[in-house]
């Protein structure tokens, strides 16, 4: 067959800059919507739920954060429950149709009752658990579907529509949120994270379109159940030294994060008391969070993993915030903390996220959907929780305002030395497999 005029020109070009393969093409595509629908659902929702996070009180952010781990809690044995008993691919729509459903009565919630201050806690705390759940099983969905050498070409373009839907959801709220309110963000935010579930469901029958090789497929178990019991996630955590490394590496991530969140908090609150001016301010962070990200994810991202390994991906972030935090401590004022703050986000998206990620591609297919989920997830937010109370007693240290900066920066470096150990136990396993 002839191809179609300035098809062979394409090809080559599109492979040479991203490593996509012809046929590998549609995946791609189905991936990049999933997450452009995911992301820009939940980042509709984003300062919105900060917007609720600063009306509670800054000094009370700890409460809300120790509220999120227990609703985590709470909510993962459901979660193992699902996992146990429906096949693989019919996980996602399980999960993201009970999300949409509950995200549809908080919605209506808030259009009946749009300055119920109990609602809006109720709705930061449900996020921040919710939305650790979705991204953590879109990737779960990449790491079951891709195999580790794909993984390596792909994920960073991939995940490039992750921060695509994170410019255009910040966008969208500040468009419509005077038009819809709050409640009305909710409601479109749903259509749109259940569009992202349809295309999760598409992957896994383009992969039974195009199996992997005899080699790989060996290794990849049919979609059935995956069985077992609702804790069993945790438990191969603590069985696995690979696991366990994972999951020191996400609680020095959350640890750092929530650090920076607490100082975001504090100085948005000091400098823009206006609740409206809070919501421009997180949306015009989030935006420019998200078109560094997407720059790094399409040109960068990709070429650092397959030359340099999964390992630069998992320290180069740490060893610049380290730095940024010393930076923070010499100079504390909201120009240095929004350079600092940009750059540890766009660099989660574009590097730490699809190197993390890329770990999981070298476990079995229970531990992609179970261990993955309850690292992503619990222990995230216990990391969060616990962080954030020692954040709290360090600012309470008012003779000492850069105590907790200093010691975040000792934080920073011990996440590089975990990601590089990580990386090289990675790169162990895929050639073990080989």
């Amino acid at each position: 067959m002839t191809p179609a005029p300035g098809t062979a020109d394409r090809t080559p070009l599109l492979s040479r800059l991203f490593g996509v393969q012809p046929h590998e093409a549609p995946a791609v595509g189905a991936g990049l919507a999933m997450f452009f629908l995911l992301f820009t659902g939940y980042f509709m929702l984003r300062p919105v739920r900060e917007t609720f996070g600063v009306a509670g009180g800054v000094d009370n952010l700890q409460w809300l954060f120790t509220g999120t781990f227990l609703a985590t809690i709470a909510v993962l044995p459901a979660f193992g429950w699902i996992a146990s008993k429906v096949p693989r691919r019919r996980i996602v729509p399980w999960v993201f149709g009970l999300v949409v459903a509950t995200l549809l009565g908080f919605g209506l919630s808030l259009l009946l009752q749009p300055e119920d201050v109990w609602v809006g806690r109720a709705f930061y705390i449900w996020v921040s658990v919710v939305n650790l759940l979705l991204i953590s099983l879109a990737w779960s969905v990449l790491a079951d579907v891709f195999a580790p050498s794909e993984a390596k070409r792909l994920f960073a373009l991939v995940a490039s529509g992750a921060s695509a839907g994170g410019l255009l959801g910040p966008l969208l709220t500040a468009l419509l949120v005077g038009v819809l309110g709050h409640g009305g963000l909710l409601l479109l935010s749903s259509l749109l994270i259940g569009g992202s579930a349809a295309t999760a469901l598409w992957l896994h029958r383009w992969r039974d379109r195009h199996p992997l090789p005899a080699r790989e497929r060996a290794a990849a178990p049919p979609p059935r159940r995956l069985g077992g019991n609702p804790f069993e996630g945790a438990l191969d955590v603590f069985r696995s030294p690979y696991l366990l490394g994972i999951a020191l590496f996400v609680v020095l991530l959350s640890t750092v994060t929530t650090f920076l969140y607490f100082e975001q908090a504090r100085m948005v609150a000091d400098l823009f008391p206006d609740r409206g001016q809070q919501t421009r301010v997180f949306g015009l962070i989030d935006t420019a969070v998200q078109v560094l990200a997407i720059l790094t994810q399409l040109f960068v991202t990709g070429h650092i993993a397959r030359k340099l390994g999964v390992g630069v991906l998992l320290v180069a972030v740490p060893l610049v915030m380290a730095a940024g935090f010393l930076w923070l401590a010499l100079a504390p004022v909201f120009a240095v903390f929004v350079v600092v703050m940009v750059a540890r986000r766009a660099g989660e998206y574009a590097l730490v996220r699809p190197g993390r990620e890329m770990l999981y591609t070298v476990v079995p297919a229970a531990q992609k959907y179970k261990a993955k989920n309850f690292i992503d997830t619990a222990v995230y937010r216990g990391g969060d929780a616990l962080s954030a109370w020692v954040k709290r007693m360090l600012d309470l240290l008012g003779e000492h305002p850069s105590l907790a900066l200093f010691i975040g920066a000792g934080i920073a470096l011990a996440w590089a030395g975990t990601g590089l150990a990580l990386g090289r136990a990675q790169r162990r396993r895929e050639a073990a497999a080989e």
